[in-house]
């Protein structure tokens, strides 16, 4: 049976205390997995407008189309709203099976995020969770940083954030995002604490700027 990663407002619950594991593949947010048709979850035309609405999001990577966040606000337990990377297929350089409609939108990585109005507050939940993690994942390797937030050219938004990397190369992230209010007002922007489960390949994408 599938491991449920559920976040609440002070304690992050799971199907057993006692599980350990070395990868991500049975874990899910939200009741849903990576590997999974995004499809099963929204309507292609739903798809379409997200990946078109969110095409910019990405602009400073060297491949910023290469995949497509789209975000999913209606039927959520307990995030404010959650987001998947799926293959940008908008872009026919990277659709990798033509003659698969599922394989088109397969969920790479899912991020789940609660709106956070303090961020000391949000560091002691996130730390909450990473302590959780390790018991969970004492085989992969954990470390914390501190970075500027690379979508903000002020340079003046932090992420602060636990990464728990696995051989596999994917990961799991939980992180404590701390906009600077000019940048977060323009853009509409909410810091958040975020739990997300990410495949290699978008890591990958990510770290390439």
């Amino acid at each position: 049976m599938k491991k449920l990663l559920i976040l609440l407002f002070s304690l992050f619950l799971f199907s057993s205390s006692s599980v350990f594991a070395d990868d991500i593949s049975d874990f899910e947010i939200e009741g849903i997995s990576i590997g999974e048709s995004l499809l099963d979850y929204m309507t292609e035309d739903e798809i379409l407008k997200e990946i078109e609405r969110t095409k910019d999001r990405y602009h400073w990577l060297k491949e910023p189309y290469k995949y497509a966040e789209l975000y999913l606000f209606n039927n959520i337990q307990k995030y404010d709203s959650l987001s998947f990377f799926v293959i940008n297929n908008t872009k026919s350089e990277y659709i990798t099976n033509k003659n698969d409609e599922n394989e088109k939108y397969t969920i790479l990585s899912i991020y789940g995020m609660i709106k956070t109005k303090n961020f000391d507050s949000c560091i002691v939940k996130r730390d909450e969770i990473a302590t959780e993690f390790s018991k969970m994942f004492p085989n992969a390797d954990k470390r914390q940083t501190t970075f500027k937030h690379t979508a903000d050219p002020s340079g003046k938004s932090i992420v602060d954030a636990v990464y728990f990397d696995f051989d596999s190369g994917d990961g799991i992230e939980v992180s404590c995002s701390d906009y600077e209010e000019t940048y977060r007002i323009e853009g509409n922007w909410s810091d958040l604490l975020i739990v997300a489960i990410k495949s290699e390949e978008v890591r990958s994408w990510m770290r390439n700027y």
